[in-house]
């Protein structure tokens, strides 16, 4: 063989390692960042009535407490906003582990539910299929079916997330919080790779389920004893639909967070013309809901032989 066919053949084959290494590395760095490796057909040889299980559960829990749909998905949100998507936020409190929850922090303390849904999901889940299916996956899950039942969008959710062993109590103690001017919002939703879109859109799940009344705008009225609950959307309260934002422009509603995304200086170049776009097209906001929260449910999932396959919601394997 000549030289110069020998120097061509050597000069593409480094090409193409270093074009594979490349490649790895993208990967590598995207599994832990933007949800690369999840697949929306994780589960379909292992376990392909995963979904309709989950369905069956939320259906016969909202029968007896029609606030379910709405405390599932904001266990979703507050999951994924601390340590990303990991079911970090079920673990109880494990002194000899190491562990203390988040479930304690103000942002969750007495406020954060349906931690006995997801342990019956998870039961049904194991006794179909052992050792399969995450907790982390269940909240996803459970948020998309969550929003369907009560009249949204559904959305193919990307799967594989494994359970994380820790918790992360700083990161707890920084969940947005109902009394965050905009600023602060855009800051924290920024720092996970969310913009101004994703905000307006993920605020809009309180377009159904309730609150406590000290967390609202009125405060508690008279007589109004604290922890008092009050409807987040007083229109249509059970159902998942955008009379939210009808209502933020009326100045009807609850949270002061939901409030600063209008009123605050930087909203008209920012968040309000979102309120207004989504106010007046239904379908625009399930459409960029149903991206927001694939795009929040993406953020640092465990997969691979990281974390591990929980087999109880409140717990790690070795505990």
């Amino acid at each position: 063989m000549a030289a110069s066919s020998r120097f061509s053949l050597a000069a593409r084959c480094s090409l193409l390692l270093t074009a594979a290494a490349l490649v790895l590395v993208l990967l590598s760095d995207g599994a832990h960042g933007h949800g690369a490796g999840l697949s929306s057909s994780f589960y379909d040889g292992s376990c392909a009535g995963t979904r309709d299980i989950v369905r069956r559960v939320i259906q016969d829990a909202r029968v007896v407490d029609a606030r379910i749909p709405a405390s599932l998905i904001r266990l979703h949100f507050h999951d994924s906003f601390v340590n990303g998507c990991d079911g970090s936020l079920l673990l109880d409190d494990n002194l000899q582990a190491a562990i203390m929850t988040e479930k304690n922090v103000p942002a969750n303390n007495r406020s954060a539910r349906g931690f006995n849904v997801v342990d019956d999901i998870k039961r049904a889940l194991e006794n179909a299929c052992p050792g399969i299916i995450s907790c982390a996956d269940i909240l996803a899950l459970a948020a998309e079916i969550s929003v369907e039942l009560a009249g949204g969008p559904s959305w193919t959710i990307p799967l594989g997330r494994r359970d994380g062993t820790t918790t992360n109590i700083k990161s707890a103690n920084n969940l947005p919080s109902p009394f965050d001017p905009l600023q602060t919002l855009h800051e924290k939703f920024r720092n996970l790779g969310l913009d101004d879109t994703d905000l307006v859109a993920l605020q809009g799940a309180h377009t159904f389920g309730w609150t406590q009344c000290q967390f609202t705008q009125r405060n508690c009225t008279a007589g109004q004893r604290a922890g008092a609950l009050v409807n987040l959307d007083g229109v249509t309260p059970d159902v998942f639909d955008n009379k939210y934002y009808g209502n933020l422009l009326q100045g009807r509603d609850q949270l002061p967070s939901d409030q600063v995304m209008l009123s605050d200086p930087v909203a008209a170049a920012t968040t309000a013309p979102i309120i207004r776009r989504f106010s007046g097209s239904q379908q625009d906001f399930f459409r960029n809901f149903a991206a927001s929260m694939i795009k929040m449910g993406n953020i640092s999932p465990l997969i691979g032989r990281d974390g591990e396959i929980s087999n109880q919601a409140r717990a790690p394997l070795y505990i």
